[in-house]
């Protein structure tokens, strides 16, 4: 079983660096630079696809974080400092993947990028992402299971919990190796994106059954409703993209 060694990395002037907030760098970094690279194969010019980035990550932040505190509003209302302080966690994944996209989606317009086409190539990049930056709730103590006496679990104010965050990276890193190889062979624009898309929601669907911290509509668990929500839309816009390939 394991503990975290506490969300601080390292202090600089008087100032703590936190765990969570290199992680989250050192993710988006890494996946940015590897879509970059990739984006000449799919016919996307580097330069654009720079411009895309620099809209999309920044935005992609802000909703994240706008996501949490809206669901978690009774615990941010009239504090305004406490909504814009990200260095205790508390970014909302979905919400990152909703405004980046959109975000995405209206530079896409502007360079006159296939939108499909840049999400079928984003789709691995931001798999690898999630896998490296869950690993900022294990400093934080955060988005974990429920209690468990299984020998991986981690330990969360001294109770051994199921570390969710863990379940979640590898399977988002082994999504991530799989949507590469698919990459190589393409049958049609958005094929990757939906498999991405129903593929990490069904795992978000049975992992956040096992989270004690979920964010909620009413009595359900906001992630599942969402989540089930994207996997019928995944298969049904893969379907119809699908026959439209055919068609033509």
């Amino acid at each position: 079983m394991f503990t975290s060694p506490g969300p601080v990395a390292f202090t600089v002037f008087g100032l703590d660096i936190m765990w969570y907030g290199v992680i989250i760098a050192c993710a988006v970094l890494l996946a940015s630079f590897l879509a970059y690279a990739r984006a000449p194969r799919f016919g996307i010019n580097q330069e654009h696809y720079l411009d895309v980035l620099l809209w999309a990550i920044p935005i992609g932040i802000l909703g994240a974080r706008a996501y949490y505190v809206i669901f978690n509003w009774e615990n941010y209302r009239g504090d305004i400092f406490k909504i814009i302080d990200f260095r205790g966690g508390g970014l909302a994944i979905h919400g990152g993947l909703i405004f980046g996209i959109l975000a995405a989606y209206f530079v896409c317009r502007y360079h006159k990028i296939a939108f499909l086409k840049l999400m079928d190539l984003t789709a691995p990049s931001i798999a690898l992402g999630q896998a490296i930056g869950r690993w900022g709730n294990f400093f934080n103590s955060e988005a974990h299971g429920g209690p468990t006496d299984l020998p991986w679990a981690v330990y969360v104010d001294g109770q051994a919990v199921h570390p969710t965050f863990l379940y979640e990276s590898v399977w988002c890193f082994i999504l991530f190796v799989l949507l590469l190889i698919l990459s190589r062979r393409i049958k049609f624009d958005g094929q990757i994106i939906c498999i991405y898309a129903a593929a990490y929601s069904f795992e978000r669907f049975f992992v956040e059954a096992l989270r004690t911290d979920s964010l909620m509509i009413g009595p359900f668990k906001q992630a599942q409703v969402l989540s089930l929500a994207v996997i019928i839309c995944a298969a049904v816009l893969y379907m119809i993209l699908k026959r439209r390939k055919k068609a033509r």
